[in-house]
């Protein structure tokens, strides 16, 4: 299991996963007022890359799918 959560982005990937984390979790907030569902997918998503970019692990990479960044 250890093996499977190694660093496997550089910082290019985990800047663009930053933002595409801050996109989901701004879309979130505004959608808590239209459909709460809708709003916590969003979240969670959000949470999920933002972990991601912190951590530098990319799960499809880890899982042996080639991303461009």
């Amino acid at each position: 299991m250890n093996k499977f959560l190694a660093r496997n982005l550089q910082t290019k990937g985990r800047i663009v996963r930053g933002g595409i984390s801050a996109v989901l979790l701004l879309a979130a907030l505004l959608c808590f007022s239209i459909s709460i569902g809708l709003a916590i997918l969003l979240l969670v998503s959000g949470l999920f890359v933002l972990f991601e970019a912190i951590r530098g692990w990319c799960v499809l990479r880890a899982c042996g799918i080639k991303t461009r960044i």
